[in-house]
C-alpha cells in the first residue's frame, strides 16, 4: 500500500529556496544512544569505529588480482590493486578545477573519471609465461604507488605511472625479465588522462609534462579582484547540477586551472630515457598519434570558460601536427570548437565532435555532426552525418555516412575498407549495427543487428580486436567471419560465450561456453590459431585463475551449448585469500511482480544458517529504467562466480541473510517513465520481500533496506511509502530531485515541464512521512553532479524536524564511492550498530 502526502507541488519552489549552501564540515553527528550488538563493535584511536573482528578480517585480505595480457598473447600481467588506502593518502590536500580534482603536492589527478572515486595504487606486478605458466614477480620500490599498466604492441614492454610525493613519474617494465625502471626528468601531467601512451615503433612513449620553469601556482588573492559575474542572454542553457566548489567560480580559479593544466607534449626513448619536447606547452586535452606515426591529433582548451559547467563542455580548438620535422612541426587547423555549455540533457554539442583516426589508414580523420541540433526531441530524417578528411589536410571533407539515429562509433576489422558501424537511438534505448565498405559508396550498408540495448539474452557480445604492429586495434577476422565474446545471459544466469559469426552469411557457431557450475569467460586468443584461447575461470568455491583453453572435435550440442568440445589447462593458481567467506550459500531466485513481470534476486544466507530457519535480512538493489516490460525481468548475474564481501555484502557476516541485487526495473516510455516510479519502486520491493519470506528465509517482521546513489533514493522512498521494512540505510543518495531540475537518471523533463513527478519522487518532500529509522551517510567530497552533499544534510534536517529517527554520518575527503579503510570500515560499523538495533534486536 502507498503511503500518500497532501503536500502540492506549489510548494516546491519555496523549499528549493531554502537550500542555501552551508558549512557541512559544521554539521554535528546527531545519534541515537547504541544500542549492544551479537558482537562488540572495536573503537579505533583514530577516532574512526571498526566493525566486529570477523568482518575486519575480511576487509583486511587482499583481492584477487588483475589479468592483462600482453598484444603477443604469450604473457599475463596480473596486477593486484590496492582496495582501501589509508585515509592519510585520500585526505592529501587537492584543488577543484573544473571538474578534475588535483593534487598541488604532486600535480597528479586525485579522482576517477566523472568524480566518483578517489584512484587506487596497484600493489604487485607478476608476470606470467602462457605457454609454461612460469612466473616472475616485478619488484617495485617501498611506497610505490602505480597507475594501470600499458602494454607496448610488440608485448616487450609495459609504461605505467607513478604517483610519487611530489611528482607523477613514469617507469618502464622489461616483459622478458620483470625489472622496472624510472624515467630520469619526466613529471607526468595527468590532469586530462591520456599522460602516457605507446607511439606507433613501440619503442617510445608519447607523453604530456609539466612544463619546465613552470614556477609556483598563482598565490590567491588576500583582497577579491572584484565579484564573479555570470550572464545570461535569453538562450536556453541547461546544465547538469555540480557541487558549487567543482566548477570555476572566479579569475583566481581561471588562472589555477590554467596553470595546472599546462602540458608539454614529448616524446620518451624507452630504451635511452631521452626526451624530446614536441612544440611549445598548452592545456592539451588529448594527443591522439596517427597510425603512421607522423601525424598528432591535438585538442587544447581555451578560454572563455564557463562558471556552470566542467572543462568538458569548454572550447577548444582541433590541430594536427606533422611532426616530420619535430624541431619545425606544421600544424593543420581542423576545427573550433565554441563554449557548449546550452547543450540539451541526453544531446551532443553542435559542430564537429568524436575525433579519431582510421585505424586501417596512416593518416585518415573521421568525425560526425549533428543534423538536429544535438536534440534528442527533434524529428529528423538523420541525426548525424559522419566526415573523413585525408593526409595533407588540405581538401575539404567527404561525407561518407548519415546516420538515421546518433552515431556511436565506428569499429574497423582487418580488411581495410570493411567496418561496423553503429548508432544508438535514446528514445528507444535501441541499437543498430551496419557492416559497411567505407571506400565503395555504391555498396549500401548491412544491418547486422537491431537490438533493444535493455536485451539481454539476445546480446550477440562484443567483437574482438587484435593490436597491429604500429598499436592500432581492429576488428580480428578469419576469412569473411568475426569473433565474439559475451557475457551470455540466460534465464539461469550468466553464461559467457566465444562465438564465430560469418559477415556474410550472418551465421554464428559457438565455439565455446562456460559450464553451469562455473563462471568462465574469454580474455584473448593464446596466438593466431583462434582454437586455443586463455579464459578467466572461477566458482563458488575457486577464485578467480587463468587457464589455456584448446578447442578439439565438433560434437552435437542443444542450441546455445558449445558445438565443439575442449580442454583446459591452468596458467596461474592464485589462492582463495579468504576461505572462511566459503560458509556463505547463495542461490538464484526468480519470481513475479503483481503485474505478471518477471523478477530475480540472489538469496545469501549466513554462515552457519540452518535450513529453515527465518532470520533478519535487508535487501540491496538499485533501480533500473527500462523503454521494454520484456527486457526488464530478464536474469543477469551469476550464481557460480567466486563469493567476494564488499560493502553491504559484510553484513552476512554479522548474521543477516541478504536479498542481493534483486530486480527493480521501471518500465515505460523514456520520455515519462518516472510518471509510474513510485508505484512500480513498491511493487518491485513487495515482490522481493514477499519471495524471500515464502521461501522460510526471511523473518517479515525483521527486514531492512539499503542502497547506494539511485540506490539510495529507492531505500529513502520505501520506507517513507511503504511498510516492508524495520529500517534502512541509504548512502550517497538523492533525495530532492528539484536540485536536479533539468532530468535525473532517464528523466528528460525539467522540474518546470513535469513538477509533479519531481515532487513525487523526492522522499524530502515526504519527511512528514518518515517515520522509520533511517541512516543517511555520505561523502563529504562527493562530486557526483546529482549526489551532492547537501542532499543528505537537507533530508536529515527534514526528518530531524518532522520528529523521526535519523543519523547522519559525513564521511571526511569521500567522493561518491568511498576509498578509505577507515571510512569504509565506519561505514560497516554504522551499518551493522544501526541494524542490530532497529531491525535484529527490534522489539
Amino acid at each position: 500500500m502507498i503511503r500518500q502526502s497532501t503536500l502540492t507541488c506549489s510548494l516546491i519552489a519555496a523549499v528549493v529556496a531554502l537550500f542555501a549552501p552551508v558549512n557541512l564540515a559544521a554539521q554535528p553527528n546527531v545519534s541515537a544512544p547504541v544500542a549492544s550488538t551479537a558482537t562488540p563493535p572495536i573503537k579505533s584511536a583514530a577516532g574512526y569505529d571498526q566493525p566486529p573482528k570477523v568482518i575486519l578480517d575480511v576487509m583486511h585480505a587482499p583481492s584477487p588480482p588483475t589479468p592483462y595480457v600482453s598484444p603477443t598473447l604469450d604473457t599475463i600481467l596480473l596486477v593486484s590493486w590496492q582496495d582501501y588506502p589509508p585515509m592519510s593518502r585520500v585526505a592529501a590536500p587537492f584543488l577543484r578545477l573544473a571538474g578534475v580534482r588535483v593534487e598541488p603536492a604532486n600535480h597528479g589527478k586525485r579522482d576517477t573519471p566523472g568524480g566518483y572515486g578517489i584512484k587506487h595504487c596497484v600493489t604487485g606486478f607478476e608476470l606470467v609465461r602462457v605457454a609454461d605458466a612460469a612466473r616472475t614477480p616485478v619488484a617495485l620500490p617501498a611506497g610505490a604507488c602505480p597507475d594501470s599498466p600499458v602494454w607496448s604492441a610488440d608485448g616487450k614492454r609495459f609504461a605505467f605511472a607513478n604517483v610519487a610525493a611530489q611528482a607523477v613519474e613514469l617507469w618502464v617494465g622489461e616483459a622478458r625479465t620483470g625489472t622496472v625502471h624510472q624515467v630520469p626528468g619526466v613529471r607526468l601531467n595527468p590532469m586530462f588522462n591520456g599522460e602516457l601512451q605507446w607511439m606507433p615503433d613501440q619503442a617510445t612513449l608519447l607523453v604530456k609534462l609539466v612544463p619546465d620553469g613552470l614556477g609556483a601556482p598563482p598565490p590567491e588573492p588576500l583582497v577579491p579582484g572584484g565579484p564573479s559575474i555570470q550572464e545570461t542572454g535569453g538562450q536556453q542553457g541547461q546544465s547538469s547540477t555540480y557541487e558549487n566548489r567543482d566548477t570555476l567560480g572566479n579569475q583566481h580559479d581561471e588562472d589555477l586551472f590554467d596553470y595546472y593544466a599546462a602540458a608539454q607534449p614529448a616524446l620518451v626513448d624507452a630504451v635511452t630515457s631521452v626526451i624530446t619536447r614536441l612544440g611549445k606547452p598548452g592545456n592539451y586535452e588529448s594527443l591522439d598519434p596517427a597510425p603512421d606515426g607522423r601525424h598528432l591529433l591535438v585538442t587544447a582548451i581555451h578560454k572563455p570558460y564557463s562558471y556552470v559547467t566542467t572543462y568538458e563542455r569548454f572550447p577548444r580548438t582541433i590541430e594536427v601536427w606533422d611532426t616530420a620535422n619535430r624541431s619545425k612541426i606544421v600544424t593543420h587547423p581542423i576545427a573550433s570548437i565554441p563554449l557548449a555549455d546550452r547543450v540539451p540533457i541526453h544531446g551532443v554539442p553542435l559542430g564537429p565532435r568524436d575525433f579519431a583516426w582510421r585505424a586501417t589508414d596512416p593518416a585518415t580523420l573521421l568525425w560526425a555532426e549533428a543534423l538536429d541540433g544535438g536534440d534528442w526531441n527533434v524529428k529528423v530524417p538523420a541525426r548525424d552525418k559522419v566526415l573523413m578528411l585525408k593526409a595533407p589536410f588540405s581538401s575539404p571533407a567527404v561525407e561518407i555516412a548519415r546516420t538515421e539515429q546518433r552515431f556511436d562509433g565506428f569499429d574497423w576489422s582487418e580488411q581495410p575498407a570493411i567496418a561496423l558501424l553503429q548508432e544508438y537511438d535514446h528514445n528507444r534505448h535501441w541499437k543498430r549495427t551496419f557492416v559497411v565498405n567505407v571506400d565503395d559508396s555504391q555498396q549500401q550498408p548491412r544491418l547486422l543487428w537491431d537490438i533493444s540495448t535493455d536485451e539481454k539474452y539476445l546480446n550477440p557480445g562484443r567483437s574482438l580486436h587484435r593490436q597491429l604492429a604500429n598499436g592500432s586495434w581492429v576488428v580480428r577476422m578469419d576469412g569473411d567471419s568475426i569473433y565474439l565474446s559475451g557475457a551470455g545471459a540466460s534465464a539461469q544466469g550468466d553464461r559467457p560465450f566465444l562465438d564465430r559469426l560469418d559477415l556474410k552469411t550472418q551465421k554464428s557457431e559457438r565455439l565455446f561456453r562456460s559450464d553451469k557450475d562455473a563462471y568462465e569467460r574469454f580474455l584473448a586468443f593464446a596466438g593466431t590459431d583462434a582454437r586455443s584461447f586463455i579464459t578467466w575461470h572461477q566458482s563458488v568455491i575457486d577464485p578467480p585463475n587463468a587457464f589455456l583453453r584448446t578447442l578439439g572435435p565438433a560434437v552435437a550440442a542443444a542450441a546455445g551449448e558449445a558445438a565443439f568440445a575442449s580442454t583446459r589447462v591452468a596458467i596461474t593458481r592464485i589462492p582463495d585469500p579468504t576461505p572462511a567467506v566459503r560458509a556463505i550459500k547463495k542461490q538464484l531466485v526468480k519470481y513475479k511482480r503483481a503485474d505478471g513481470l518477471d523478477l530475480s534476486f540472489t538469496l545469501y544466507t549466513p554462515p552457519g544458517y540452518q535450513q529453515g530457519t527465518r532470520v533478519p535480512t535487508i535487501l540491496y538493489a538499485y533501480p533500473l529504467d527500462y523503454a521494454d516490460a520484456s527486457k526488464a525481468g530478464q536474469v543477469s548475474g551469476s550464481q557460480a562466480t567466486f563469493t567476494r564481501l564488499r560493502l553491504h555484502r559484510l553484513l552476512l557476516l554479522a548474521g543477516y541473510a541478504l536479498i542481493d541485487s534483486a530486480s527493480f526495473p521501471i518500465v515505460g516510455d523514456p520520455k515519462k517513465a518516472y510518471d509510474t516510479y513510485l508505484e512500480q519502486l513498491v511493487a518491485d520491493a513487495k515482490a522481493a520481500v514477499d519471495e524471500a519470506v515464502r521461501l522460510g528465509v526471511a523473518d517479515p517482521k525483521r527486514i531492512g533496506v539499503t542502497g547506494h546513489s539511485h540506490g539510495a533514493l529507492m531505500a529513502a522512498n520505501l520506507l517513507a511509502h511503504s511498510d516492508l521494512f524495520r529500517a534502512g540505510v541509504a548512502t550517497s543518495g538523492s533525495y530532492n530531485k528539484t536540485l536536479t531540475p533539468f532530468g535525473f537518471q532517464s528523466e528528460r523533463r525539467s522540474v518546470w515541464e513535469a513538477p509533479e513527478v519531481y515532487q513525487k519522487v523526492s522522499p524530502f518532500f515526504f519527511a512528514d512521512k518518515l517515520k522509520t529509522p533511517l541512516l543517511i551517510v555520505h561523502g563529504a567530497d562527493d562530486a557526483n553532479p546529482g549526489t551532492t552533499p547537501l542532499q543528505a544534510s537537507k533530508l536529515y534536517e527534514a526528518v530531524r524536524g518532522n520528529g523521526g529517527t535519523a543519523r547522519l554520518v559525513m564521511l571526511p575527503h569521500e567522493p561518491h564511492w568511498y576509498t578509505a579503510m577507515e571510512s569504509n570500515e565506519q561505514l560497516i560499523y554504522e551499518m551493522v550498530r544501526w541494524f542490530d538495533k532497529y531491525v535484529k534486536d527490534a522489539r
